[in-house]
């Protein structure tokens, strides 16, 4: 099941890096929240959630 709520979340940023990378969004890349979305990405998956 995890994989699935990984997939999707995947996707959904996808979609969002999509739409700002058209310039559809009104917002402003920082590079700190996106190390730090990188960097929960990265993180294992902890054997509570199974």
């Amino acid at each position: 099941m995890a994989s699935n709520v990984a997939a999707e979340v995947r996707e959904r940023i996808s979609e969002i890096i999509d739409l700002a990378d058209q310039d559809v969004l009104d917002i402003m890349r920082s590079r700190a929240v996106e190390q730090e979305v990188l960097d929960i990405l990265d993180e294992p998956i902890s054997a509570e959630g199974k």
